[in-house]
């Protein structure tokens, strides 16, 4: 229940339980952020899609992994990343356009995950076969943009 002139909002409906109302107004950091974390969300989206429905999910005709020894498993491992991506940028997405208080959180995860796989195919695992899938050479440009936009949200629009 709300008093004064504002809204009585229904949270008993599905959908209000689903998607509470926008926190969107209370959000003081950079739009800027919000953008680039929608950008974010659709670039995480794209390749899981690939890596969930294409036939080999883009392990033999994107990353030229060799599919000739446990190929079924390989294409298994990257459809499981490809639907973990989806989700992921679905809720980039969200939050994004939904709950902007939250983008720093989602900022902050996002560089954890792409820190990880910076780690992983640079440092810890690499390409045994000396080729490496666009998204290495990707991860190495969005990532400094991710850190830039956490910093950002975090900044007061106010003083920025």
């Amino acid at each position: 229940m709300t008093s004064g002139n504002a809204a009585v909002i229904d949270r008993t409906t599905p959908a209000m339980r689903l998607l509470p109302p926008s926190t969107n107004g209370s959000y003081s950091g950079s739009l800027l952020s919000a953008y680039l974390l929608t950008l974010f969300g659709v670039l995480t989206i794209v390749p899981g899609c690939i890596h969930s429905f294409a036939p080999d999910g883009g392990a033999g005709t994107i990353a030229g992994l060799d599919l000739s020894q446990n190929g079924r498993l390989v294409i298994a491992l990257f459809a499981w990343a490809g639907a973990t991506q989806i989700a992921f940028g679905i809720a980039a997405l969200i939050v994004s356009l939904r709950y902007r208080n939250l983008v720093p959180l989602m900022l902050a995860l996002a560089c954890l995950e792409r820190t990880l796989h910076v780690l992983n195919a640079w440092v810890f695992t690499g390409a045994a076969t000396g080729h490496r899938p666009p998204e290495h050479y990707a991860v190495l440009l969005g990532l400094p943009l991710l850190f830039a936009a956490l910093l950002l949200s975090l900044r007061d629009r106010a003083t920025a």
